[in-house]
């Protein structure tokens, strides 16, 4: 099992930039595929990227694209979401995500995700 919190949310103008971190307990965290998901006001929870335990690759919702950029370092547990050239359509509660080691990919879906952070506030003003 595994326990997630996140930090770094807060308010920031559009085109600014945040850092968001997840740190995770336990002495597995490489064996764990890592995601971030948002909920923005009135909406469903939706998938925002995605490092798999692997390392070889990472996976974005096509409107943070090259904007956003997530990481992980395995030494110290923890994930992080770089968000840089935010726009107001980013305000959400941010939630880090973890499942084991999956070969299946779908890394999109919340459903596969058993454990989950508290949630960090993104607020961007226009």
């Amino acid at each position: 099992q595994v326990q997630l919190v996140e930090s770094g949310g807060g308010l920031v103008q559009a085109g600014g930039s945040l850092r968001l971190s997840c740190a995770a307990s336990g002495r597995t965290f490489s064996s764990y595929d890592m995601g971030w998901f948002r909920q923005g006001p009135g909406k469903e929870r939706e998938f925002v990227a995605a490092a798999p335990w692997n390392g070889l690759s990472t996976y974005y919702v096509d409107s943070v694209k090259g904007r956003f950029t997530i990481s992980r370092d395995n030494a110290k547990n923890t994930m992080y979401l770089q968000m840089d050239s935010l726009k107001p359509e980013d305000t959400a509660v941010y939630y880090c995500a973890a499942r084991w080691m999956s070969f299946g990919g779908n890394y999109y879906l919340r459903s596969s995700y058993p454990y989950w952070g508290q949630g960090t506030q993104v607020t961007v003003s226009s």
